[in-house]
C-alpha cells in the first residue's frame, strides 16, 4: 500500500468515527475528554467511551494483521524524555480544554473559534519547539 493511500484511509476513518459520535451520540470525539472519562463511572456513556479507546488501541493491531507488517516506527528520543513530554501534552490538553483530535478534528469541522485559536497555538508552539530543539542538537 503506498504512503499516501494509507495515510488517506486512516484520516477517512478517522473522520467518519468523529462524525458517528456526534451524530449518533451528540459528543465530541476529543480523546483526552474520552480517557479522563474512563476514570468517572457515567453509567452508559462509560462504555461509550471505553468502546472508542478500545478501537483507538485495537487499530494498530488490525492494521499489522490486514497489511501483514507493523508500520516502521523509530523514537529518537529517551524514555525519559518521552515521559515528560506526555505529562507536558497531558497538562497542556486540561489547560487548553481539550486535545488536537477534538479541537483539531472536530472543533474545526464545526467552525469553532475556540478550536481555531487552539489549533493555530498547537501548531505554533510545535513549530517553535522544533526549532528550539534542532538549533541545541
Amino acid at each position: 500500500m503506498t504512503t499516501y493511500l494509507s495515510g488517506l484511509i486512516g484520516g477517512g476513518l478517522i473522520g467518519l468515527s468523529v462524525a458517528l459520535l456526534m451524530l449518533l451520540n451528540g459528543r465530541i470525539a476529543g480523546i483526552s475528554g474520552l480517557v479522563a472519562g474512563l476514570g468517572r463511572d457515567r453509567g452508559e456513556r462509560w462504555w461509550t467511551d471505553a468502546a472508542f479507546v478500545g478501537g483507538l488501541i485495537a487499530g494498530p493491531p488490525v492494521f499489522a494483521a490486514l497489511a501483514g507488517a507493523w508500520p516502521d516506527m523509530r523514537f529518537v528520543a529517551s524514555l525519559p524524555v518521552l515521559g515528560v513530554a506526555g505529562l507536558l501534552v497531558g497538562f497542556g490538553t486540561r489547560l487548553g480544554s481539550g486535545c488536537t483530535s477534538g479541537h483539531g478534528v472536530a472543533g474545526l469541522a464545526r467552525l469553532s473559534p475556540r478550536s481555531l485559536a487552539a489549533v493555530l497555538m498547537f501548531l505554533t508552539t510545535g513549530m517553535l519547539t522544533v526549532a528550539i530543539v534542532r538549533g541545541f542538537a
